[in-house]
């Protein structure tokens, strides 16, 4: 019979990282709760000996909500776009066959090494000739550009993998490729847009660097540009700059407990074949 032994390293090295992981976490909801006056006199890890709700009032006075407005519509807008696109091009790709179909496949692919950093400048030029600097499409257009190499790849594996007798099935009863795609291929694809739904989501709204080349204004200033003038306007008030951050996280962090069922399934999929 098999001894079972406990793995006491390993589970000791999961409760260290659990606690790496907590830690941090920790310090950020409990000082965003820590009035100004008391954030130097008390032990940064403590529970606040008077909590109170003073850094997030400050925060909600100081458009955080324009932020937060601005920060949805670009990450939803553009992973709407990203998801429709990736579906119908991987339903292309996959079901034409045809050598078009195939280097259109490797073009697609081409992007996802090329670095974002590297092409800064040739984006900046190109949303200033379309005339869309400093608005919140001047945001969404180079996001969807960028996030859609990626979303195919997972995507075009999950279409891949459709048998094609449901196809064909659906093709003898009459139905038109619109059809195919809205009633078989959008169901049975439904874990890899969740994954890549969620995934996108992140990278649109912790995306940085666009927001700081392509925007200028406040009106259009999304949360991640925000979080980092805020850090300079209440330089001296860290449970302020903390609690935006907390603000910040709250709509993605319940996007994914959403989703988090599909986005497991997603990224597990095909490890059981």
């Amino acid at each position: 019979m098999e001894d079972k032994r406990p793995n006491i390293l390993g589970g000791l090295g999961g409760w260290l990282w659990l606690i790496v992981v907590i830690v941090p976490i920790y310090y950020i909801i409990v000082t965003s709760l820590r009035p100004q006056e008391d954030y130097y006199n008390e032990n940064p890890l403590s529970i606040p000996s008077n909590p109170s709700l003073e850094p997030y009032r400050i925060v909600l006075e100081n458009d955080f909500l324009l932020y937060l407005g601005n920060s949805l519509l670009v990450t939803i807008i553009a992973v709407v776009v990203i998801l429709a696109v990736s579906l119908m091009a991987s339903y292309y790709l996959v079901r034409s066959g045809t050598r078009l179909a195939r280097h259109t496949l490797q073009l697609i692919l081409l992007g996802i090494a090329i670095p974002l950093q590297a092409t800064i400048i040739p984006v900046y030029y190109l949303i200033v000739e379309l005339g869309v600097y400093d608005t919140v499409w001047g945001l969404i257009l180079p996001y969807i550009a960028f996030g859609i190499p990626i979303s195919v790849l997972i995507t075009v594996n999950f279409v891949r993998d459709i048998p094609g007798e449901l196809f064909e099935s659906m093709r003898v009863d009459g139905a038109g490729e619109w059809r195919m795609l809205v009633t078989l291929v959008l169901p049975l694809s439904r874990p890899a847009l969740m994954t890549v739904g969620i995934y996108q989501a992140l990278q649109v709204w912790n995306g940085f660097l666009f927001p700081l080349v392509l925007t200028q204004s406040s009106e259009v200033r999304v949360l991640p540009l925000s979080l980092w003038s805020y850090q300079g306007e209440f330089s001296t008030n860290v449970p302020a700059v903390l609690a935006a951050v907390t603000l910040s996280v709250l709509p993605i962090f319940a996007a994914y407990i959403v989703g988090r069922r599909q986005l497991v399934s997603g990224l597990t999929a095909g490890f059981g074949k």
